[in-house]
């Protein structure tokens, strides 16, 4: 069973059940307040929820104690659709559907709401534009065009399925939180840069690195270590010309300033990225909460639109502190990868190889000769796995490839049939369908 919500302008909106190919199963139900509307609902019969952005509107059921077990996201839905028809990056919002289903002029899709932006009313749209109930017929009318989509593409159902699943996820992570100590936050950024500074100050230990920095260069010279430019000529007149301030460009200079300057570059982009304003904007009541952002990838991966929740320093990683009486379980999904290639391609030895705890370590073998130990031969498997997944194809990472491809054939071809068809400007999709965008029209006069 499946039920479409259409959102009011105030607490109310409009429910109508509509059959599994979209067509309506019943009458429009108007609803004063759609909170416990949804709620008794999902109660009674759990239904598949189809609603044009849960990123939009299950928070607020959220904040409201509600939960549901399973909907359709028209706006993630049809995103993977154009991406299918090689239209990646058209508008997405219910209105361009009804637009393109009408073959009248598609409107672009409305910004995303402010962080700061008033919110007077449950189930407001952020973008002005009331989804009333005569805003119902468009939402079954896009579902209905969705699932007809959908029902010629092999495996796309569950794609859809599992990409709306995705977005009540990340809604649902996003309002629990994930349990962060703002005081071990704290004690860990003092400890490392200083006392928290006023005024747009650097820390302590940051302006100690820089005045040293200066220092190195010698009486008459200032160099600010957040300008590049001024590195570069500091280097200059001392005769050691670098092309850029990169990491490993200054790692291969003879001068005293270079360990200060890396130590500098860490703590100071720790500073920026997770610093006290990092704190203040992202750690409420004991939560860190991200905004994720379903399918902000075209591979399908997720992102986020501040916080950086995919990337947490392992440093920082000590202000995750559990709730007293309960405990974190830590699932790590390395080598993940890997293994799901070696499936996807249906390579048999690949997948026995995977099977092991160590993918890389049970590669191993294939890559030692007489003066190599066993990290190093794990690290060569790792070296050709990571260059045939992801390109690469020089150096030492030629000959390892050749072993690679010699013994898993068919995992090799898998990736290098996609590779080929991304070159020649074709589309490359998933198992399930989700498509790579095709090559702009500047690639395509390069190529």
């Amino acid at each position: 069973m499946r039920i479409a919500v259409a959102a009011g302008g105030g607490r109310g909106g409009a429910l109508r059940a509509v059959a599994e190919d979209g067509t309506p199963a019943g009458p429009v139900e108007e609803v004063p307040d759609l909170v416990p509307a949804i709620a008794e609902r999902e109660r009674e019969s759990a239904p598949r929820w189809v609603w044009p952005s849960t990123a939009r509107l299950y928070p607020r059921l959220l904040e409201a104690g509600v939960r549901v077990a399973r909907c359709h996201d028209l706006e993630l839905v049809e995103s993977l659709l154009l991406g299918h028809a090689g239209r990646y990056g058209e508008p997405r919002s219910v209105r361009a559907a009804w637009a393109r289903l009408r073959g009248e002029p598609v409107p672009a899709d409305p910004p995303p709401p402010r962080e700061d932006a008033a919110q007077p009313s449950l189930f407001d749209d952020d973008a002005g534009r009331e989804e009333s109930a005569d805003d119902l017929g468009q939402i079954v009318a896009v579902h209905a065009e969705q699932q007809r989509g959908i029902a010629g593409l092999d495996g796309f159902a569950l794609l859809a399925a599992a990409e709306s699943a995705g977005s009540l996820v990340a809604a649902e992570m996003a309002h629990d939180g994930l349990p962060w100590s703002a005081d071990e936050h704290d004690a860990l950024l003092t400890e490392m840069l200083g006392p928290r500074p006023t005024g747009g100050l650097r820390p302590r230990r940051l302006q100690e690195l820089a005045d040293r920095i200066s220092a190195a260069f010698g009486p008459r010279v200032h160099v600010n270590p957040d300008s590049p430019a001024q590195i570069i000529r500091a280097f200059a007149s001392a005769g050691l010309p670098i092309a850029s301030t990169r990491a490993y460009v200054l790692r291969q200079v003879d001068h005293p300033a270079v360990p200060l300057l890396l130590e500098y570059k860490e703590l100071s982009r720790l500073h920026a990225a997770h610093g006290w304003t990092w704190l203040d904007t992202w750690v409420s009541g004991g939560r860190f909460r991200p905004e994720y952002v379903v399918g902000g990838v075209v591979s399908g991966r997720w992102a986020t639109s501040g916080g950086g929740a995919l990337q947490i320093p392992r440093v920082l990683r000590k202000a995750v502190v559990a709730d007293p009486g309960w405990a974190l379980v830590v699932a790590d999904a390395a080598q993940l990868e890997p293994r799901v290639l070696a499936a996807l391609a249906g390579d048999r030895a690949f997948s026995e190889a995977a099977a092991h705890g160590d993918l890389y370590a049970a590669l191993s073998d294939a890559f030692r000769d007489d003066a190599d130990g066993a990290r190093t031969a794990r690290d060569k498997a790792k070296i050709a796995l990571l260059s045939a997944m992801y390109g690469g194809g020089t150096a030492d990472a030629v000959q390892l490839l050749a072993v690679l491809k010699s013994r898993f054939p068919q995992a090799f071809e898998y990736v290098e049939t996609a590779a080929r068809a991304g070159e020649r400007g074709l589309l490359v999709r998933s198992r399930l369908g989700r498509t790579c965008p095709p090559p702009s029209a500047g690639w395509r006069e390069l190529t």
